[in-house]
């Protein structure tokens, strides 16, 4: 049976809109729409890069919990209100898929707050093995 578990953030919108910051599906890993908030405090800087770098950072926690990392992003979706806040951020992309070489695709749409600068989705696949015990008391 193939596992899937929801993985939380603990964003006050997974509990007000009803999804979680990512889902485990097998060797999948789907990662919702992120954006610039620190889930911890609900701030947001005004800085698109500022935003984009805590993106990362709130996917790769996600990442971690489902036992994978950025290395195995295969997909990635950007998405912007403003076409003219990608490029600012292309280095910060760059160090973090540049060797990964994820497919990717930027989209110019609206997002759900007008803080939000940038919102990134990505999708990743485990390696054969990685997966945690569906029961880890089963190890004692």
């Amino acid at each position: 049976m193939t596992e899937r578990r929801a993985i939380l953030s603990g964003s006050t919108f997974e509990d007000q809109i009803g999804y979680a910051r990512a889902v485990v599906d097998g060797d999948w890993v789907h990662v919702s729409g992120t954006t610039g908030f620190d889930y911890t405090t609900m701030a947001i800087s005004d800085d698109v890069v500022d935003q984009a770098e805590q993106c990362l950072r709130n996917i790769e926690a996600a990442l971690a919990e489902a036992g994978c990392a950025l290395a195995d992003v295969v997909r990635v979706r950007y998405m912007l209100p403003d076409r003219e806040d990608f490029e600012p951020c292309w280095p910060v992309l760059r160090r973090c898929f540049g060797e990964v070489r994820p497919a990717a695709t930027m989209l110019v749409c609206g997002l759900a707050d007008p803080r939000m600068k940038i919102e990134i989705e990505v999708y990743a696949r485990r390696a054969t093995g990685s997966r945690p015990p569906a029961n880890p008391a089963a190890l004692l």
